[in-house]
């Protein structure tokens, strides 16, 4: 028997025995519940549809960091091991763009829904909305967006305006309109 046709009959194996695999595994297959699904449905518009119900403050935000941040984005978000998150305004167009919350990101809602969805990066999903609103205030602080002291809630979140957001487009399906 030929190398192509040995290839082919083990694949035909392997998807013949898939059926034995599947029935070992109670989980596969199971429906998700509507409890399950809401934890996942974390999506958060640029608009701001979508944050939670929660609030936070950069003074709360750097106790915070110093607990769960710091050792992946270094003293002050200044980066190390991870990336940079503070800094880098004016450089996008230059050789060496520093790409940061500050520079780069163009809504505030995004840096929550990142920071909410991923992080820390050993126990994403794990951080409160309080946590979550209080974090993204320090950052935005840091990058001189918003004052130290500026409550940062779905509403005020929403209407931060951030220093590279005219560089990008926004298309709404029409659904969404």
């Amino acid at each position: 028997m030929s190398t192509p046709d040995r290839a082919l009959v083990v694949g035909a194996l392997l998807l013949a025995a898939l059926p034995v695999f599947a029935a070992e595994s109670p989980q596969l297959g199971t429906p998700i519940t509507p409890a399950e699904l809401a934890a996942w449905d974390l999506s958060i518009q640029p608009d701001g549809r979508g944050l939670p119900a929660g609030s936070g403050n950069a003074v709360a935000g750097k106790t915070i960091f110093a607990e769960k941040c710091v050792v992946c984005h270094g003293e002050e978000g200044k980066g190390q091991p991870f990336d940079r998150l503070v800094g880098g305004q004016g450089t996008l167009a230059s050789a060496t763009p520093v790409k940061t919350v500050g520079s780069y990101w163009p809504y505030a809602s995004t840096v929550f829904d990142y920071i909410r969805r991923a992080m820390p990066l050993v126990a994403p999903q794990s951080l409160t909305n309080d946590e979550v609103y209080s974090l993204t205030a320090y950052l935005l602080s840091l990058n001189g967006v918003i004052k130290e002291r500026d409550v940062m809630n779905a509403k005020t979140l929403a209407k931060v305006k951030m220093p590279n957001q005219g560089n990008f487009i926004v298309r709404y399906p029409e659904a969404a309109r």
